[in-house]
């Protein structure tokens, strides 16, 4: 039975397991000087070209080389015929070898990328999702994921199944009656005792004959059976599963009062930014909802949301009264999984803060997949308010709703630096559900 194995080169005559792992260092590096570009820059940068820069001694492949205590070599020792103890080995001349110069070597950073748009978002929004989706009303399908789906007898090396393979193998050997390693071994030994034997025996000869007719013959049929054989080869098989894409809707609730500065806008602007361009990117049938409030709330487009110059009074409770009137208008909680994110600085009046705490138990929460606040203090407030414990009436009311209920999150934020942390906290990819 002819055996023939797979020689074929890889791609660049390289291993591909070691390609693999080439390409995802490649793109862990590159993640991370994405993430570190976002968050020293603006937020608004994240939706732009980027140019990354990386270790030129990071980008090599493992390949095999000579070991320094190993192998044979070719050394200079005292009293040879050319060098004594003592002697001084000359450097080579201009011809063999020159220095370096400025602009003529690779740099420690010349292994650019070029990243585009596309590409920047892909990286930047990789492991981040929201909280708890549930397939609701599914209209669409827009993704696919891998599953694993049993065996088959051809696919890629890279997905051979080792132990179905070597189970496969096992029991053909068996079925076949393949000759074990530990029945030659015996005739060996027998044909070894024998021959070492110095009697002469009548049938010595007629014994040690047969031994090595058996022998040969067991020999000849383990040649004939491959311990391996491509019938054995199973390798892993996947499918793709569609995965329907739910509808989802995201309210956008921003405190826009007096009391919120220019930098306290700023720093909670640049946060729905990133919140906007995650969701545009990730979930193409998400609604956002956009809500502004002073004294009173009311539901604005984008461009209003990000630049209007509206200011007043506080009452915090309007928003999650508008939100709550959209809902019940628009979005009912049995065909939508209904998210949303507030900033505010935490200025309210203490009994509107009660109210808010009133709202969110009864009428916000239950029908909410997830709930995020973020609260924007000011640097020097940071240290103080270094423990969750302390801080304004709405802090507090909002704490007592996160003590009840396990999908709503809470967060401060000080400075431009910590709103990309503070967003990976609140929608990182979680494990498992978060609510209970």
């Amino acid at each position: 039975m002819p055996i023939f194995i797979d020689r074929r080169l890889n791609p660049k005559d390289k291993s591909l397991g070691n390609r693999q792992r080439f390409l995802r260092r490649v793109r862990a590096e590159l993640k991370r000087a994405i993430q570190e570009q976002i968050r020293s820059g603006r937020i608004a940068d994240a939706d732009r070209e980027h140019a990354v820069s990386l270790p030129a001694s990071g980008t090599s492949e493992p390949h095999f080389r000579e070991a320094k205590d190993s192998g044979r070599r070719e050394h200079v020792l005292p009293g040879n015929r050319h060098f004594i103890a003592g002697d001084r080995v000359p450097k080579p001349g201009e011809a063999a070898g020159t220095g370096t110069s400025p602009g003529m070597e690779d740099s420690e950073n010349d292994f650019r990328f070029v990243l585009s748009r596309e590409e920047v978002l892909d990286l930047f929004f990789e492991d981040l999702e929201l909280p708890d989706m549930v397939k609701l009303t599914l209209k669409e399908i827009l993704a696919y994921k891998p599953r694993r789906a049993g065996y088959s007898v051809s696919g890629s090396p890279t997905n051979i199944s080792v132990a179905r393979t070597m189970r496969n193998s096992h029991g053909r050997r068996i079925a076949l009656g393949r000759p074990k390693r530990e029945e030659i071994e015996a005739i060996l030994r027998e044909l070894a005792r024998l021959e070492a034997d110095e009697g002469k025996a009548p049938d010595k000869a007629l014994r040690i004959g047969a031994l090595r007719a058996e022998l040969d013959r067991l020999e000849r049929r383990r040649r004939i059976i491959a311990f391996v054989d491509p019938v054995d080869i199973r390798f892993n098989r996947f499918e793709t599963l569609p995965q329907p894409n739910a509808n989802a809707v995201m309210f956008c609730l921003m405190d826009v009062s007096g009391s919120m500065g220019e930098r306290e806008k700023d720093l909670a602007k640049r946060f729905f930014v990133l919140l906007h361009l995650f969701l545009k990117r990730r979930y193409e049938r998400t609604d956002l909802v956009f809500i502004r409030h002073t004294h009173t709330a009311q539901e604005v487009d984008e461009e209003t949301f990000f630049h209007s110059p509206q200011s007043g009074g506080t009452v915090v409770s309007t928003a999650l009264e508008e939100m709550k009137r959209i809902v019940a208008r628009r979005y009912p909680s049995r065909e939508w999984n209904i998210y949303a994110a507030q900033a505010s600085d935490g200025d309210n009046l203490a009994a509107d803060s009660e109210h808010c705490l009133k709202l969110l138990r009864s009428d916000i929460m239950p029908l909410c997949q997830y709930f995020a606040y973020v609260e924007i203090i000011d640097e020097r407030e940071s240290e103080i308010f270094g423990a969750t414990d302390n801080g304004t009436s709405l802090w507090r009311a909002y704490r007592e709703v996160k003590q009840s209920w396990p999908n709503f999150d809470m967060t401060r934020i000080a400075k431009a630096a910590d709103i990309y942390p503070v967003f990976r906290q609140l929608f990182a990819r979680q494990p498992a559900q978060r609510r209970g």
